[in-house]
């Protein structure tokens, strides 16, 4: 009797360890959000509930945390312009095992506030973006400051960042406009694009400026205008920029929460259009589209290829071969890989949206989905030309699951032959730009938020 006894206390012990840990590994946040188990015990536990017992039951090892995060703030804050490196470790693929170098280095920039949540308006200014330039990696903040460095200072102790003066602010004072945010940076031809949120007496709204490349000062001008307004802050706005043939570049828009948009040609929202950059005249390129994130062309197959937030999963990546001039439709809202959230379900589902099956619909399949969700952001693309396996490789980074995905492609494209990722713990992943002359990956983190530069084995 004794004996079962014992047995019964070492259990449920050993219970009360494993319930414990899984609990603070849950709302510490630091557990990979794509591990099947966690996500069981999530749907268990309530995020309202999981925060509570972070704030009461398990305060001192979460002030612990909080004091961790403040002394990398710190090392940052002090160290000024320096892109002082902070970390160097080797990063292990999942799958292949493949071994990869990342460096880190400070980005001046504030950083990401988790606890007031991914939708937060403040948040919208924590949003950061790269472009490399010849031997020159230019970075915009989600606040609109512009610093670069030299390329080749990623083989240093820090980058040396400097910082560019920009008129961004004045430009927004002037017209009454409040920034909401950044959304990205593209730069062609030595003129600088960049897509920002602002509000006004209208709502909220999304535009692209543009500027003469000059290291000294940046003298921005609105490019194009969208002309659509949104009465209420979402995180659904777009704003990818990328070259594209005959003259133009793309911009991708997101559905602004406006459900009905996204099949309405007459409506830029939920759409990619193409945009000449002398008379700003644009033309659609697909439609359909939820929270466009990744946008990439690749001029050789005439392929464009972009990444989109599905709702509670579905995150996609899309195909389009713009070489038969026929517009795209993805589906959204009709069509979805995803589920809707638990306060839309009878609203939308009434409606019969979210059809699981694009093609039996009459939509575009996605090439690839995600479920459950990895809040996937920027994509790039590798040819046989640049990487030394001879093999096509897709790029793409993700802010929830906090990882870049390496997917292989078939010649053909239209099949996805080979899947591996590589996991960088508690980051989100906003912005990536394959450097070709060094074979290593810019990483926009945007929680510290610092640069990663990761040496490629491709």
């Amino acid at each position: 009797m004794k004996t079962i006894y014992k047995k019964f206390i070492i259990i449920l012990i050993i219970t009360i360890i494993v319930i414990f840990i899984s609990l603070w590994i849950l709302v510490s946040g630091g557990y990979d959000k794509q591990n099947k188990l966690i996500l069981f015990i999530k749907q268990i536990i309530p995020t309202k509930i999981a925060r509570n017992i972070r704030d009461v039951v398990f305060i001192i090892p979460d002030l612990k945390e909080q004091n961790r995060v403040l002394n990398i703030q710190v090392q940052k804050y002090e160290q000024g312009l320096n892109g002082n490196k902070f970390k160097e470790i080797n990063v292990v693929s999942k799958k292949n095992k493949e071994k990869f170098l990342l460096k880190e280095f400070f980005l001046p920039f504030p950083r990401l506030d988790l606890r007031l949540g991914w939708a937060a308006t403040e948040n919208s200014k924590r949003a950061h973006y790269l472009e490399i330039i010849g031997d020159k990696v230019l970075v915009i903040s989600g606040l609109g400051q512009t610093i670069f460095f030299e390329k080749k200072n990623i083989f240093n102790e820090k980058l040396s960042q400097k910082n560019i003066p920009n008129n961004l602010m004045e430009l927004l004072s002037r017209k009454k406009h409040e920034l909401i945010g950044i959304r990205d940076l593209f730069v062609e031809e030595n003129t600088v694009y960049i897509s920002l949120q602002h509000k006004d007496n209208n709502g909220f709204t999304i535009n692209i400026y543009k500027a003469n490349l000059n290291y000294d000062k940046l003298n921005f001008e609105l490019f194009f205008e969208t002309k659509e307004y949104w009465p209420k802050y979402n995180v659904f706005s777009g704003g990818r920029i990328e070259s594209f043939k005959n003259n133009k570049i793309l911009f991708s828009i997101g559905f602004a929460k406006n459900y009905l948009a996204p099949q309405e040609k007459k409506s830029l929202l939920g759409k990619i259009i193409a945009i000449d950059k002398i008379s700003q005249n644009y033309e659609l390129v697909s439609l359909g589209h939820r929270n466009p994130q990744g946008l990439f062309y690749f001029d050789k197959e005439d392929l464009i290829i972009n990444t989109e937030h599905g709702p509670k999963g579905g995150d996609e990546i899309n195909f389009n071969f713009a070489k038969d001039n026929k517009i795209k439709n993805f589906g959204w809202p009709i069509a979805s890989y995803g589920e809707p959230y638990p306060g839309e379900k009878w609203k939308l589902e009434g409606k019969g949206w979210f059809k699981k099956s694009h093609s039996e619909n009459g939509f575009n399949e996605p090439i690839k989905y995600f479920s459950p969700a990895i809040g996937i952001s920027e994509i790039t693309y590798l040819t046989k030309a640049l990487n030394a396996k001879n093999e096509n490789y897709m790029i793409v980074s993700s802010l929830r699951a906090a990882s870049v995905y390496l997917l292989k492609l078939n010649d053909n494209f239209d099949k996805i032959l080979d899947q591996d990722r590589l996991y960088f713990g508690q980051e989100r992943l906003r912005d990536i730009e394959y450097d070709n002359e060094n074979n290593v990956l810019f990483i926009l983190f945007e929680n510290t938020p610092s640069i990663g530069v990761l040496k490629f084995k491709l």
